[in-house]
Formats: structure tokens, C-alpha cells, sequence
């Protein structure tokens, strides 16, 4: 199986709050050639003030479904714990249909302390959170199956996170796409445990596309050799330069692979 490179941008939605500027970077990306664009689900900003501006992740999702013609569009990620799985499916399938066809699944199991407290959400554990996470996702595939109508395509469900025991069974069972963290020994390491885990789990660990963060124009061939095929440069406000997204992307058009071929 060969992938195309492909180039995301993660736009954090954060200290800008004016949001007009973040709707004209989406269009500015889309026409730069970006294959992805990414928001984030938390409710505060991460960078810069911590009380700073900031907007909400699926209602800016369904109005980037009717902004965009081309990009894919999705969170990176969204928290598993913040709302009901039957809901988020229902969400995923709606903002599928608003964009054509074009919603990536983006979870996780959610670690920013303040959006639990502010927002009335139980923190707990790591380990909790990771649980809860395994409980919901046969919820959301389940209410998938279930919605009438039905989504336009089979949605993409990413992954985010490499923890052996708990994560890394999830991405085998359930994962599209898996996007991972840390340095390239790392996710050399990783990615043996998960092709382990895909063969318990009956899968093929080449049926999951690698994403991880850009690492540069320099690095990136490197990462390329390990199998990732899918990069996102995070980009926040209040002035969302592209500079550094206009590199990845022409390292993208520079690199290309071929398409992919023999999938249904």
C-alpha cells in the first residue's frame, strides 16, 4: 500500500477573538493547497493568556464544512470525555453530510485539567480517562451504523496518543489514521507495539495511515521512512502565520507519492 504526503494545519483557536480572521486563514489555507485543516478541542487556550480568547470545536467544524470545497476538515482532537458518544457520532455524521464527505473523527482521551474543572467534567485519571474512552468508542461506531442518514462515506477515525497498553489497542481496533507524539525512536517503538496489537486485533497495521507533527523539511524524510505520511503544522492566534505551512506544503509538492492504488 502506498499513501500519498499529505500536509494538515492544526489552527488553535485561541487568542484571536475575532472570528473572522480565523474563517479567512481557513480560506487562506485551503488556497495555499493544504489537504487538511485541523482545529483543537479544548475550551481555553493552551498558549499565551490562559483566559484569553477562544472558541468552541464542533460548531466552528460544521461552519468550516460550508466554507470549504476541497480540504479535509476535522479536530486534532476531540476530547472523548466531553460529550455524549451517541451525540458526538450524530455531530460527526451531520457535519459529514454539511461538507460533502469530507469529516476526519479526530479523538483522544482529553488531559487539559482546567477545560474538565470550568466545564463540570470529572478529571480523574489518566488511566479513567483512557477507559472512558474505550467505553465510548463502540458506542460511536455503533451509533454510525445507526443514523439515518447514513454518513456519506465510511468517516476516518483518528487516533491520537501511543500508550501501549490502553491506546495503541484502541488505534489496532478502531483507528484510520494514527497520529503520535514524540521523536522518531519513539515512534519507531510505537509502531512495532501497535503492529502487534493489529495482530490481535486482526488487522493489518499498514491499513492505518501515520500522522504526527511537521518536524521540519530536514527531518521529515526521515519520518517518511518510518512509515508517517501525514504532517500538521499548528499554527495560533491572534495572527496565524502560514510561513511555516507554505514550507510543508511545498516539501509535500516537491515529495509527492503516488496515489493510492487497489483501495476501494
Amino acid at each position: 500500500m502506498t499513501r500519498p504526503i499529505r500536509i494538515g494545519l492544526q489552527l488553535q483557536p485561541q487568542q484571536q477573538p475575532d472570528y473572522g480572521v480565523i474563517r479567512d486563514t481557513v480560506l487562506r489555507a485551503e488556497d495555499a493547497g493544504v489537504d487538511i485543516v485541523f482545529n483543537w478541542d479544548h475550551f481555553y487556550p493552551l498558549y499565551g493568556d490562559p483566559d484569553g480568547a477562544h472558541f468552541e470545536c464542533w460548531t466552528m467544524l460544521g461552519a468550516w464544512a460550508e466554507q470549504t470545497e476541497r480540504v479535509e476538515i476535522g479536530a486534532l482532537v476531540t476530547g472523548g470525555g466531553y460529550r455524549n458518544p451517541d451525540l458526538l457520532a450524530d455531530m460527526a455524521r451531520t457535519v459529514d453530510h454539511i461538507s460533502g464527505g469530507r469529516l476526519i473523527l479526530g479523538i483522544g482521551s482529553g488531559w487539559f485539567e482546567k477545560d474538565y474543572d470550568e466545564y463540570g467534567y470529572e478529571f480523574g485519571t489518566k488511566g479513567s480517562r483512557l477507559d472512558l474512552l474505550a467505553e465510548y468508542m463502540p458506542r460511536i461506531v455503533n451509533r454510525l451504523g445507526k443514523l439515518n442518514p447514513q454518513p456519506t462515506r465510511h468517516i476516518p477515525i483518528l487516533i491520537g496518543g501511543g500508550g501501549p497498553k490502553k491506546t495503541l489497542p484502541m488505534v489496532a481496533k478502531y483507528a484510520d489514521i494514527w497520529h503520535s507524539f514524540g521523536e522518531m525512536e519513539t515512534h519507531a517503538e510505537k509502531s512495532e507495539i501497535l503492529a502487534q496489537r493489529c495482530a490481535d486485533a486482526g488487522r493489518r497495521p499498514e491499513e492505518i495511515e501515520r500522522s504526527t507533527s511537521w518536524p521540519g523539511a530536514e527531518a521529515a524524510p526521515s519520518y517518511v521512512d518510518l512509515g508517517i505520511t501525514q504532517f500538521t503544522v499548528g499554527v495560533g492566534g491572534p495572527d496565524y502565520d502560514l510561513d511555516e505551512l507554505r514550507e510543508a506544503i511545498a516539501w509535500r509538492d516537491e515529495n509527492s507519492a503516488p496515489p493510492l492504488t487497489g483501495l476501494s
